[in-house]
């Protein structure tokens, strides 16, 4: 058509993490400890969370229960007192569980969903402000099970469904504040939370991806402004 010219919206620049204020959801776990050695690769100051207190690679700085709705504002206020600000969240807490759905008890499948589905919502909504004023990022680990759903592990696909469901919804509503909204679904990885199930007794499973090839893979697509990383992306 004469005179039409379709338009191109600008490349986004890529996103250095040098000296930005990021929170670790999960900072003790098998992907925590390796996007914290990535990330402080990279020059980030964390603000490390999780449940217990302990066992990441730094000082845990918050101890946050994700099922809770308030564990946002609490690591909000503390990056805001550590450094007056945060520049991204990266939640890599979860919990697993296999078996059928009609023998499960119903407080795993409540576990589930608080943790896995409601838990980085929750996280999402208390750190909206502080995001946007940085025009930072949001960062979600919900694996491959979102798109693979297999038997004896209905209730946990349900759960990282849902929150890579969310995650495609957010990316939308915050587009226009510049908040890059990022879902990564890497396949089977190495982190041992398949030995730390809260019911049942995981599948024979191939071996699956080292922790640090997931986590230096999430970080790259931080930095190119990725909106989602698919299973196959990871190899």
């Amino acid at each position: 058509m004469s005179g039409y010219h379709r338009y191109l919206p600008p490349m986004a620049s890529p996103r250095s993490l040098n000296g930005s204020v990021i929170a670790l959801v999960g900072a003790s776990g098998g992907l925590g400890r390796a996007l914290d050695r990535t990330l402080t690769d990279r020059g980030a100051a964390l603000v490390r969370a999780n449940r217990s207190g302990d066992g990441a690679e730094g000082p845990i700085d918050v101890v946050v229960d994700v099922r809770s709705p308030n564990a946002g504002q609490l690591i909000v206020d503390t990056a805001n007192e550590r450094a007056g600000r945060l520049d991204g969240v990266v939640v890599a807490a979860g919990v697993v569980a296999f078996g059928d759905v009609a023998t499960a008890d119903d407080v795993i499948i409540e576990e589930l969903m608080l943790t896995n589905s409601m838990g980085p919502l929750w996280i999402a909504k208390r750190t909206h402000d502080a995001l946007a004023a940085s025009k930072g990022f949001f960062v979600n680990v919900s694996g491959m099970i979102a798109d693979t759903p297999m038997p004896g592990m209905a209730a946990y696909a349900a759960s990282k469904a849902a929150a890579a469901a969310a995650l495609t919804s957010l990316r939308k509503e915050w587009r226009r504040e510049r908040i890059d909204v990022l879902d990564a679904r890497p396949p089977h990885t190495e982190t041992g939370l398949v030995t730390r199930a809260l019911d049942g007794s995981a599948p024979t499973m191939p071996k699956g991806l080292e922790p640090t090839e997931v986590a230096e893979r999430i970080v790259a697509a931080i930095e190119a402004r990725q909106s989602q990383i698919l299973p196959d992306e990871f190899d």
